[in-house]
């Protein structure tokens, strides 16, 4: 285990929420890449480079909520895949249904079918939970086709421990009741508040409304049970490659004490501490996810 990073985010620096639009694309190559059992998931590449990074966005989000670290990893010479994940955005469902094994699998199956070698696949919050799912069934993956990861604002499992947010939250999404009161703008942006740190944006706001509103929740339901049935933590050693674990220190859907565990767990491991943000590490901390891209990438 490496020392931990810690950032404290200087407060004249300008994180630009006003460019988190979800309307904006990602621009690349678009590919549905057909998965064994007939589900079919939505993959945008873009830009060029020796060194690929796949993405993996969070549970009720899609492939957009990459838009500011795409453009910037392009910037910088970073060639990009993401993907809409099982059920969300643009992908969809097939015989296997939804389930962390059937999830996880398709990271399997994108990999293979990009001819990944030497990547860094970035998984956030769901994406994370499911990239160590992957990485844990796909031992002979790591090291050559994925050769670092970079966790952020994730968990392994147990998601319901501690966490009063989460066992209020996460019934009400699987009975249909929270998509409907967060149509009301009142509780809409408490919503919102609760997955970013201090000093919310309320552009910020917004843009996880709209994406989250758009997708189909109902057919959902069996991952957010997994993320609470679930548990992976003893397993962890089992990672090998090297993994940066980044946390918000407002973080209350994964709240840090999940990232001591991770960290404790993973060998070769290296805590990423961002003071005063929340879970939405992608939007509130862009440059310091970049960062942690670019640690991964020795």
């Amino acid at each position: 285990m490496r020392a931990p990073i810690h950032i404290n985010i200087n407060e004249n620096q300008k994180i630009m929420y006003q460019k988190f639009q979800l309307s904006k694309p990602i621009e690349g190559n678009v590919a549905f890449v057909k998965m064994p059992d007939g589900t079919s998931i939505h993959t945008i590449t873009s830009g060029s480079g020796k060194t690929t990074i796949l993405l993996a966005h969070g549970y009720g989000f899609s492939h957009l909520e990459w838009n500011i670290i795409v453009e910037r990893l392009n910037q910088l010479n970073y060639r990009t895949i993401v993907f809409d994940q099982r059920g969300h955005g643009k992908s969809t469902i097939g015989k296997e249904g939804i389930s962390s094994s059937s999830m996880a699998s398709d990271y399997k199956n994108l990999i293979e079918y990009f001819n990944l070698e030497d990547c860094i696949l970035v998984g956030h919050s769901m994406g994370g939970f499911l990239t160590m799912k992957f990485l844990l069934d796909n031992p002979d993956m790591q090291h050559k086709s994925i050769k670092s990861c970079v966790l952020m604002a994730t968990f392994a499992g147990d998601i319901n421990k501690n966490n009063f947010q989460n066992r209020l939250q996460i019934p009400l999404i699987k009975s249909g009741i929270l998509l409907k009161l967060i149509k009301w703008n009142p509780i809409g942006h408490l919503f919102g508040k609760s997955l970013i740190g201090e000093k919310p944006d309320p552009e910020l706001i917004r843009a996880i409304l709209e994406v989250f509103l758009q997708q189909d929740h109902s057919k959902l339901v069996p991952i957010l049970k997994a993320f609470a049935d679930e548990s992976y933590y003893d397993r962890l050693k089992n990672i090998t490659i090297p993994c940066a674990v980044a946390i918000g220190s407002k973080d209350a859907t994964t709240p840090p004490f999940h990232t001591d565990s991770l960290v404790k767990e993973i060998p070769n491991s290296t805590r990423i501490d961002i003071k005063g943000k929340g879970h939405c590490l992608n939007a509130e901390a862009p440059d310091e996810i970049i960062n942690a891209i670019k640690l991964m990438d020795k």
